[in-house]
């Protein structure tokens, strides 16, 4: 009789005498088995011989188990209950509708609307008289100056001017950041609703809309009145080659004004116009360039303490409102260019013309044959 190990698996002979224990690793004996296993078929002829199959009988106390190579499957994730079917006294329609118009705007924010033409019309008609006013009154200052070189002035009469004037300067530095700020509200939803026409997204965000067309500017007027308070405050005389050197300062942010330019170009170009308001579109920006660049020069050099220093600052600011002043028109000049043809609205208009049944002048003979066909 065969006895079998369960836990080394060595089989000992125990003769005619079953046994409990192994005597190797003390482990627990199988029930013996009676029965060997049958011998394969021998090999005759160079054939196997045929022989009826049966399969191979596992001694007393063996099962076969199909186990799977490698490490075990994961355990399988049980699925929440998903409740109730749902069901709906009427068609629920909060699938069926299209957001389309809040696409461009960013999540939770709604686009705004552009500026109508009339409120943009107004903010330019606001612009020119508080910049005409603003000239007008530091005429009247210059004139009191020449005054005063032989005449004493009454104090009312020369505070009251000093006051006007810086009055008239704050509502006209007012009326143009207005006016810069509601032409880009403009330009930003012109482009945006120019690229949509034509099927394109476009090519600028708003941010740099924004930085490009109003950044330059401002930082060079702010770093022009910090130069011109830190020079007013300055007990040492201001030499020519200083205010030099602080006015090509404060001109140097204004290099970056190329982008308010390029983004009108686009514009033109994207709405096929751009050869009918090129002159219009580099005279304002050359324009807007030199009275910025005035602007600054202006505000630098206005804090002289002598009285000839004071009657040129009074000349240069008194230039400086009147550029601003051309400039706010040629601008109005460009807006009424673009309005004047809508988005939706194209370039060219097709006319019909009947035909008279007439050759044209310039028609030549043809070249073919009688009875051939004409050449490709």
């Amino acid at each position: 009789m065969i006895q079998v190990c369960s836990q080394c698996g060595t089989r000992w002979n125990v003769r005619d005498k079953q046994r409990v224990w192994c005597p190797r690793c003390n482990g627990t004996l199988l029930a013996p088995a009676t029965t060997t296993p049958a011998a394969p078929a021998a090999r005759t002829d160079g054939a196997w011989s045929a022989g009826p199959r049966t399969a191979p009988r596992l001694p007393p106390g063996y099962r076969w188990i199909a186990l799977r190579p490698g490490p075990p499957p994961p355990p399988r994730r049980r699925r929440r209950p998903l409740g109730p079917t749902p069901r709906y006294t009427a068609i629920p329609r909060w699938g069926l509708r299209d957001s389309v118009g809040a696409e461009g705007a960013g999540p939770g924010r709604a686009a705004r609307p552009a500026p109508s033409a009339d409120r943009v019309r107004t903010t330019f008609f606001v612009a020119a008289i508080a910049l005409g006013t603003a000239a007008l009154v530091h005429v009247v200052r210059y004139l009191l100056l020449v005054i005063n070189r032989n005449t004493l002035l009454n104090w009312l009469v020369a505070d009251a001017a000093a006051l006007l004037s810086v009055l008239a300067s704050l509502a006209a530095v007012a009326a143009v950041m207005t006016c810069a700020a509601v032409l880009t509200r403009w330009m930003i939803a012109r482009r945006a609703a120019a690229f949509e026409h034509r099927g394109t997204p476009e090519s600028r965000s708003r941010r740099a809309l924004w930085v490009g067309t109003l950044l330059p500017p401002s930082f060079a007027m702010v770093l022009a009145i910090s130069v011109a308070v830190v020079l007013a405050t300055s007990d040492r005389p201001t030499s020519w080659a200083l205010m030099a050197g602080c006015v090509a300062l404060c001109c140097l942010p204004l290099l970056a004004t190329v982008w308010a330019l390029v983004y009108v170009i686009e514009l033109a170009r994207t709405e096929d116009h751009y050869t009918r308001l090129r002159p219009v579109i580099w005279s304002w920006w050359l324009l807007w360039l030199l009275s910025s660049m005035t602007s600054v020069f202006a505000t630098v050099t206005s804090g002289a303490q002598d009285s000839q220093g004071i009657a040129n600052n009074t000349a240069a600011m008194i230039v400086a409102y009147l550029l601003a002043l051309a400039s706010v028109l040629v601008t109005a000049k460009l807006f009424e260019g673009f309005e004047r043809k809508p988005v939706e609205r194209p370039a060219h208009r097709w006319v019909v013309v009947e035909d008279d049944g007439k050759d044209p002048a310039g028609s030549t003979a043809a070249v073919e044959l009688a009875g051939e066909e004409p050449a490709a």
